[in-house]
């Protein structure tokens, strides 16, 4: 019978974390050849608790890699196309007056995409900073406040996000706090 982690030398777990580790990075080059760095990167701020920021044009698989590495961790996974339209509620949620049938109305809060595990937040910078923002509290607390409410996220909560050069036309800069998040 093979003890619990807590009560194995820390040499052996440390083995057995870096052997799992290699098993999924190796599963996530299965679908992204080529990108060793970039995989292994994004894999230690998974693990660490951090958040990814990749800078490039579009085209090159960073959406595949997000997506390849929610699945072989079996997480939720949603993606976020940030536009210049793009309003908090449409990231965080919102609450919603419903009916109950009996006449009766009530709030209902319908969660937006946040709530996932891991959240692909494509072309940040092209929203406004006040929807840039929305995500702050988020990655540094791991819930967000709507309403007045305190709802936490799924854990883990990972965010890779990505942005196009500032130079492109209908960017805004990150907010130095924002920057901050991102490994």
């Amino acid at each position: 019978m093979t003890p619990s982690p807590e009560v194995q030398p820390p040499e052996t777990r440390v083995a057995l974390f870096r052997e799992r580790f290699n098993l999924l990075q190796n599963e996530v080059q299965r679908v992204i050849v080529g990108q060793d760095d970039i995989v292994r990167h994004a894999l230690v701020a998974l693990v660490s608790g951090g958040h990814v920021l990749l800078e490039g044009v579009p085209g090159l698989g960073k959406t595949l890699l997000v997506k390849s590495i929610a699945a072989a961790l079996h997480l939720s996974f949603q993606r976020v196309q940030f536009t210049p339209d793009l309003m908090p509620s449409d990231l965080l949620g919102t609450s919603l007056l419903v009916d109950d049938g009996r006449g009766h109305h009530q709030f209902r809060f319908e969660p937006g995409p946040v709530f996932c595990n891991v959240l692909l937040g494509d072309e940040i910078n092209r929203a406004t900073p006040k929807t840039q923002s929305a995500l702050l509290e988020a990655m540094q607390e791991g819930h967000v406040t709507i309403a007045g409410e305190t709802r936490p996220l799924q854990k883990p909560f990972f965010v890779l996000a990505t942005q196009n050069p500032l130079e492109m036309e209908g960017t805004y800069p990150l907010p130095e706090a924002q920057l901050d998040r991102f490994f």
